[in-house]
């Protein structure tokens, strides 16, 4: 999974001013007014993505607004967007213009499909918590400026949490038991990041000021947990989409031409295709027997940071070796724990990729640590999970040649307009389907020399690519009940208790987000077969890696006609 927060979403769902508009057929100018007008009032993801001035205004001091005002300006420049692109003729674009104005219309329709028929913002109290979070913690990491002046960022922010909930407050009509079980928890993340973390980071000139201002933001951080456990717990909602906004959203995110009941049925054949392709791979041992092997390989609970580095130097090394594409040049990864405040959501780990704009300040591969509270039998269940194999095809899917090597190329593309677009706003199946991609690849090489143990794996990472397409359609519009959807994940695709609750926590929060790997995984193979067709003898694995990302977060479709 990639994303500190879902940028390419979140950024559409905090939009701002209209722009006036300019001659129709102009589509840089409006590439640039969608992309800079969405980031100048969400400055939040503005700080994530390098965006720190907008028009004399300094975005990093800034929250993004969630007054019925601010909402209301963002449904407006939405719109008029969304107009504006429905108004340009395709016939008179090229290629690349064609697939930037997809991107363009697919995010505008998100962006009013949230704001006026979802609505997460008046049920889902995990928008608010995220924000604080995602506001206050890449000013800290990103050395965008001398650690003063970020403190300076920091602090004018966090003067701005208590408003930001009241906001919330006054939004949110209800919520579902489990956004606001998680919001809490995330919730006390914030409290950890606002009074440990930051707080002992804050340079000497900064402490008073910054202790003043986190004394008051946290009086709303526990202030808004107290309205979350002993106001909002009463008034309960689903979480559930229903068909009809689930259909809706799932034609904008996935782009990819298909309904979610051919989906569906496309899972749950190949859910079959790959269990007996598994069975003949494990043979004479049994699936079963055959993982239970690998799952007892696995690092000691105090390793599992450690041996993630291990791997992803092992990885690099043998991305190198078999010469599968140029490496990005910027040495800027770092391997760090999962910021406490999207632990909810990013269960096992996650990718945030370098400022599209400022991509030498780092990007940051994610590894959730085993809480040091958890019991002895439910740490053994994560690291079963994630044993040596299963942490492996993680490092791999995340960092290398994964969601890492892919944004690096995304954030190399030009004009900047288009890599802004490409970057922040990226097709989901694209980015997803590229880290599936990836882990096939290096199995198909013969990473670890061919390891049994390894492929074993990767086809029990391909049943949960599966079962989460399977996950999503029938939890979110076919009444799946809990035990089914832990059953399916358990007996049927193999996973460990621990990965299968967690798992169907995120399929609560989320929607239309778990079928990207399984779209773009199949995606990026029938694009492959596609150029190899057209190239015939002169196809090379590492070309069409290369000219694939320097594409950078089109839709799949659009992928393979820009390859021709």
């Amino acid at each position: 999974m990639r994303h500190f927060v879902p940028l390419a979403l979140f950024a559409c769902l905090t939009a701002c001013t209209q722009a006036p508009s300019p001659a129709p057929q102009d589509s840089e100018k409006l590439t640039q007014d969608f992309i800079y007008g969405t980031l100048a009032l969400s400055p939040v993801s503005a700080t994530q993505a390098g965006y720190h001035q907008h028009e004399g205004k300094a975005l990093d001091d800034l929250l993004d607004d969630y007054s019925v005002a601010g909402l209301e300006q963002q449904r407006g420049f939405c719109k008029g967007i969304q107009d504006r692109a429905n108004a340009m003729d395709a016939t008179k674009l090229d290629k690349e213009q064609k697939a930037d104005l997809d991107i363009i219309k697919s995010n505008t329709g998100l962006c009013l499909l949230e704001l006026n028929t979802i609505q997460g913002f008046r049920h889902n109290p995990t928008v608010y918590v995220e924000l604080v979070g995602s506001a206050l913690f890449p000013p800290y990491m990103l050395n965008y400026a001398p650690i003063e002046q970020r403190f300076e960022h920091i602090t004018h922010r966090l003067e701005k949490v208590p408003a930001l909930y009241e906001q919330a407050k006054a939004n949110l009509t209800d919520a579902p038991e489990v956004w606001n079980r998680v919001a809490r928890e995330e919730n006390d993340g914030n409290i950890a990041l606002i009074d440990k973390t930051l707080r002992d980071a804050a340079p000497a000139s900064q402490k008073a000021a910054y202790a003043a201002a986190a004394a008051k933001a946290l009086a709303a951080v526990r202030d808004f947990n107290a309205f979350l456990k002993d106001k909002l717990s009463s008034k309960t909602s689903d979480w559930r989409l229903g068909k009809e906004k689930y259909d809706q959203k799932f034609a904008l995110v996935l782009a990819a031409g298909r309904t979610p009941e051919q989906l569906l049925a496309a899972a749950e054949d190949d859910l079959k295709t790959v269990r007996a392709e598994m069975q003949k791979l494990a043979a004479p041992q049994t699936i079963q027997q055959a993982l239970e092997a690998a799952a007892r390989q696995h690092p000691a609970r105090e390793n599992y940071m450690p041996k993630a580095k291990e791997m992803l130097a092992q990885a690099t090394a043998f991305v190198k070796q078999k010469d599968l594409l140029t490496l990005p040049a910027r040495s800027n990864l770092q391997v760090v724990e999962t910021p406490e405040f999207l632990r909810g959501i990013y269960g096992v780990g996650g990718f945030n990729p370098a400022p599209a704009l400022e991509p030498q300040l780092g990007a940051f591969y994610w590894i959730t640590p085993i809480p040091k509270s958890w019991s002895a039998a439910r740490a053994e269940s994560k690291l079963r999970e994630y044993n040596d194999y299963g942490l492996q095809e993680l490092t791999i899917h995340e960092a290398m040649p994964g969601h890492y090597v892919q944004f690096e190329y995304a954030n190399d593309v030009q004009p900047l307009p288009r890599r802004l677009l490409r970057t922040l706003f990226s097709n989901g199946p694209y980015v997803e389907g590229w880290g599936v991609y990836a882990q096939q690849v290096m199995s198909d090489e013969g990473y670890l020399d061919n390891s049994k143990g390894l492929r074993l794996t990767f086809d029990k990472q391909i049943l949960r690519v599966l079962a989460n397409t399977i996950l999503d359609v029938r939890l979110q519009t076919m009444g799946m009940t809990e035990q089914q959807a832990l059953d399916l994940m358990i007996k049927d695709t193999y996973q460990e208790k621990e990965e299968a609750t967690a798992k169907l926590q995120r399929a609560q929060l989320s929607s239309c987000q778990l079928p990207t790997y399984f779209v773009g995984w199949k995606g990026w193979l029938d694009v492959r077969e596609g150029y190899k067709k057209a190239k015939g003898t002169a196809f090379s694995l590492k070309d069409f890696h290369e000219r694939s990302l320097k594409e950078a977060g089109v839709s799949l479709p659009a992928l393979a006609g820009l390859l021709e």
